[in-house]
């Protein structure tokens, strides 16, 4: 594990379409059919990570928080499969039920869509308007394995707030820390 920060894509950037497997439903979503009007949250997580260990109780919380307010959550794994076998799709599928995600879990198999976003870490998030303007990118809160922090998910939290009020989201963003995107040599 290398202790990885996000690389902050520019605010502004268009959400890179897509269309990967869900590991849940087993069928093939697209960013078009997924997306919300007023906001669309991605996330690149994996399975075998400390640091989205640490936080995936909270991801549950924050989509059932903002999905009825029509917030739209995605979360995607890009890591090779090959290399790290619990990051494996039937490994996806099992932890989304066993913690009960209530948003589609996806699998970059040629991490093409990674790439596009910038990923860099697990977990990154990314906030879309309802245009797929990015209008936030970083961490969930401050809180890392072993630091003490509570996980709160305030970051992620402050920036949908402002979007759904329809005010400027905070400009002090954070880039996220996480484990490295373990991309295909």
């Amino acid at each position: 594990m290398v202790q990885t920060a996000s690389t902050m894509l520019p605010l502004g950037t268009s959400a890179p379409a897509f269309a990967l497997p869900d590991t849940i439903s087993g069928q093939t979503l697209s960013l078009e059919q997924l997306k919300s009007d007023k906001a669309t949250v991605v996330m690149f997580i994996c399975n075998h990570c400390p640091y989205v260990k640490h936080v995936q109780h909270e991801l549950v919380r924050l989509a059932r928080d903002y999905q009825p307010k029509g917030v739209a959550f995605i979360a995607i794994s890009s890591n090779d499969a090959e290399s790290y076998p619990e990051d494996a799709p039937d490994k996806m599928k099992e932890v989304a039920q066993r913690l009960g995600y209530p948003f589609p879990y996806l699998y970059d198999e040629t991490q093409e869509v990674a790439r596009a976003y910038q990923a860099a870490c697990t977990p990154d998030f990314y906030v879309f308007d309802g245009a797929l303007r990015l209008v936030y990118r970083g961490r969930l809160d401050e809180s890392t394995p072993g630091n003490n922090k509570p996980v709160t998910g305030r970051d992620l939290r402050a920036a949908l707030e402002a979007l759904l009020a329809g005010q400027p989201v905070p400009a002090d963003q954070k880039p996220s820390l996480g484990c490295n995107i373990k991309f295909r040599k």
